[in-house]
């Protein structure tokens, strides 16, 4: 039985201030950042780099453990551009299995309130902000970045990125009334009561790029789960973890919160057994988000049923004139 330790809606009233914060710069376009960029321990706490490294390595050569159903075998793809073994070993998804997990997951989701699903996702926000400095670390490894390159980008920018997409996800359906009362006056007055409801697509599929995991996955992410879809999230074999520790924080608060866990899911690949093409052609799949090559996201936009948003390669001419 899963027990509620702080419901969706007690969570939006913890965040609402942040909530408001960035609608109010959604609207005016004025600077603001939630999650502060300094890798200072002044911001972030005086310990909070040394457990942040801790717990990055503490993940090694270990199984990543979630709450999803899988084949039973694991995958390990990554390898540091710093030489360092990770062996991080994920769980290889069973794609019957786990699309069907979302779906049932995915019914008591999308029937909760947009208020309950925005106070989730900005808890795992501050949660996964709490741990910028572990995330910090699972880029570097994955990505090749420098520290301070992955702790901005796969941390706070990523973060912020997920603040906007939710404040203008919550804003449009903040625009729909719960419930009114519908008059028309006459000899004798209609009247009549109504309620609306916000209505997912479905199961959203992100699709993750090896170069910045959280970055470029977060706002469809974070859009398409607060509006009320359950969303699979498939990274990049060179750059799980970033996303798998996302996944890992979501589940968590879902579950506090008296959600079934599978409403996000890892579906982990390797070279030898893509599943991008498998997913993105199951019908319960209706929302895909991707960032890669041009290649693949232009075979999405062509195959896939579903709606589809790309963020392709760009290859740009450059004139040099020298004097």
């Amino acid at each position: 039985m899963t027990t509620t330790l702080a419901s969706g809606t007690d969570l939006f009233a913890r965040h609402r201030e942040t909530l408001d914060r960035a609608r109010e710069a959604i609207r005016t376009r004025a600077y603001f950042s939630a999650y502060p960029e300094s890798a200072s321990g002044k911001v972030y706490g005086e310990t909070a780099a040394a457990e942040g490294k801790a717990a990055f390595e503490a993940r090694l050569g270990k199984p990543f453990v979630l709450e999803q159903p899988s084949t039973g075998a694991s995958a390990a793809t990554e390898r540091s551009p710093y030489g360092l073994p990770l062996g991080v070993q994920y769980p290889v998804a069973d794609v019957d299995a786990l699309l069907a997990a979302a779906v049932h997951a995915g019914a008591a989701w999308a029937a909760a309130s947009p208020e309950e699903r925005v106070g989730v996702a900005l808890e795992a926000l501050a949660r996964i902000n709490a741990r910028s400095f572990e995330m910090a670390h699972a880029a570097m490894h994955t990505t090749g970045q420098a520290f301070m390159m992955a702790f901005q980008a796969a941390g706070p920018h990523a973060q912020d990125r997920a603040l906007e997409a939710i404040a203008y996800a919550y804003d449009e359906m903040a625009r729909i009334p719960a419930s009114v009362t519908w008059e028309k006056p006459g000899k004798e007055t209609l009247r009549v009561a109504k309620t609306f409801r916000v209505v997912p697509r479905g199961i959203d599929l992100t699709i993750g790029c090896s170069t910045f995991p959280t970055w470029n996955a977060y706002p469809g992410l974070f859009a398409s789960l607060v509006t009320g879809n359950a969303v699979v999230v498939k990274p990049h074999p060179q750059a799980v973890l970033p996303l798998a520790i996302t996944v890992e924080v979501l589940q968590g608060v879902l579950r506090e919160a008296g959600f079934d866990p599978r409403v996000v899911t890892l579906a982990v690949d390797t070279p030898d057994r893509p599943l991008a093409k498998v997913l993105a052609q199951r019908p319960e799949v209706a929302l895909i988000d991707y960032t890669g090559s041009t290649g693949f996201g232009d075979w999405l936009e062509v195959i896939a049923h579903a709606l589809v948003f790309t963020e392709k390669a760009g290859v740009n001419g450059v004139v040099i004139d020298s004097t």
